[in-house]
C-alpha cells in the first residue's frame, strides 16, 4: 500500500459545514480527513485551471489576438436566447 506523508492543519468551520462534512463522510464510508482532502484537491485543480486559462487569455490579448466584434456579438446574442 502506498503511503504519503501527511501534515496536520487546524481550521475553524461553521457547525453546519461540519455537520454536512460528517454526513458526507458517513455516506461515503470514509473519514472526515479523506472528504476534506478530496474537496481541497478538487478546488485547487479548478483554481489552477481557471488561472491558467485567464493567463492564456491575457497572453493572447497582449499579442493582439481578439475575436472580431461580429463574432462576439453572435455569441452574446446566442447566449441571451438560452
Amino acid at each position: 500500500m502506498y503511503y504519503m506523508a501527511k501534515q496536520t492543519m487546524t481550521i475553524r468551520i461553521e457547525p453546519e459545514v461540519r455537520g454536512a462534512l460528517d454526513a458526507l463522510a458517513a455516506a461515503a464510508d470514509r473519514d472526515r480527513t479523506w472528504i476534506v482532502n478530496q474537496a481541497l484537491t478538487t478546488y485547487i485543480e479548478t483554481q489552477r485551471w481557471q488561472i491558467e486559462h485567464i493567463r492564456q487569455g491575457l497572453r493572447e490579448a497582449e499579442a493582439g489576438k481578439f475575436a472580431p466584434a461580429r463574432t462576439v456579438k453572435q455569441v452574446v446574442d446566442r447566449l441571451r436566447r438560452k
